[in-house]
């Protein structure tokens, strides 16, 4: 069977490797006779896998041991909620507008007080990273987005500041290193470089949790997870399965850093492909604040966007067009997007490019 070159922005591209795995092992999962999807959460087998699963992202992003690696549901959606209803104690809370998805975390922080925004790249279409913020007296916390899927900008470095920073992480979490120390909270929807949707990956500093509300409804607590070690209720048994699956690959690639090098090879292909057109490609993000996760670009006309998309789906492109908020193109190059996927959309964008003069 022919693969697609795969460029979904989520769900995405997963390993291959992980995907043959699976099917191998599908009916007789660490030989108890049945499929992963059919044991009891409560089982000693599953009970060895979620404990891997957490020591292995403890061992490939350096998770200091006071943080607590949870396993949650309803995506990075529900975390928007959570994050302010646990975590909005004073009078604001701030939030750094650089996209859709800043923009709807910003908005749900508003059922539990006055959120604002620290600094906004709005002006520019979100083209760029801010880099000056305004934070006020009695602000909660800070809430950043690394990655913005839908105009492909990224946080090259992150800043610093004086109150707790809670950051979505869902586009780029674990391609490349971060510090977690640096961040109070992180948390990452799983389907684009981590496993499949349907579970949510949050990492709570434990002081920072100690600090958190706790007259709500159970299943809004951090605390609750924290507690029952992510199992009060049955948690998403496969996703958290792949998601292991997903991890033992990222190691066996060579950790982190290797996954990084590999990303910024790949992301190169494709930009060099836009920034060598001479104007046929226009990149929407500046050049400094450019993800290596979510190519973004237009084409001169909305009539040669058309034909390239029409092509490229022709050619086995999937996923290329842009967000239906923005239009334009868009590739995203998450860990499991081969190299020879990028190299053959960018040779696709070269002869697309001179046909087309």
């Amino acid at each position: 069977m022919k693969r697609a070159y795969n460029f979904n922005a989520g769900p995405s591209a997963m390993p291959e490797a992980v995907l043959k795995e699976a099917q191998a092992e599908f009916l007789n999962f660490a030989d108890t006779g049945m499929s992963v999807i059919e044991i009891s959460h409560r089982s000693k087998e599953y009970d060895a896998l979620h404990q891997e699963t957490k020591a292995l992202l403890r061992e490939l992003m350096g998770i200091p041991d006071d943080y607590h690696v949870l396993f949650c549901q309803g995506g990075g959606s529900t975390q928007f909620l959570m994050v302010a209803a646990n975590f909005f104690s004073k009078k604001y809370a701030a939030y750094v507008n650089t996209g859709v998805w800043a923009g709807k975390a910003m908005k749900e922080a508003a059922f539990f007080g006055e959120a604002y925004e620290a600094a906004s790249s709005a002006d520019r279409n979100h083209s760029y990273i801010p880099e000056s913020f305004t934070i006020r007296p009695e602000t909660s916390y800070v809430h950043l987005t690394a990655n913005n899927t839908i105009y492909g900008t990224e946080y090259q470095t992150f800043p610093h500041f004086d109150v707790p920073v809670v950051c979505d992480m869902s586009s780029d979490i674990l391609s490349r290193r971060v510090n977690v120390a640096d961040f109070d909270l992180i948390y990452a929807g799983a389907q684009k470089n981590l496993g499949p949707a349907g579970v949510t990956l949050a990492i709570v500093k434990d002081a920072f949790l100690q600090t958190a509300r706790q007259n709500l409804p159970t299943m809004l607590k951090y605390q609750t997870f924290a507690d029952k070690d992510s199992l009060f209720n049955t948690p998403p048994v496969f996703a958290i399965y792949m998601v292991n699956k997903t991890l033992h690959w990222i190691k066996n690639q060579g950790g982190v850093d290797a996954v990084a090098e590999n990303n910024a090879r790949k992301a190169k292909l494709i930009y060099d492909a836009i920034d060598e057109s001479e104007g046929f490609y226009i990149g929407h993000a500046d050049k400094d604040a450019r993800s290596r996760m979510n190519i973004t670009f237009n084409l001169r006309t909305p009539e040669l966007e058309k034909a390239f998309l029409a092509e490229g789906k022709a050619r086995g492109f999937v996923g290329i067009g842009g967000h239906r908020s923005v239009g334009g193109c868009r590739a995203s190059a998450y860990n499991a997007v081969p190299m020879a996927h990028c190299q053959a959309l960018a040779d696709y964008m070269k002869e697309f490019a001179q046909n087309h003069q």
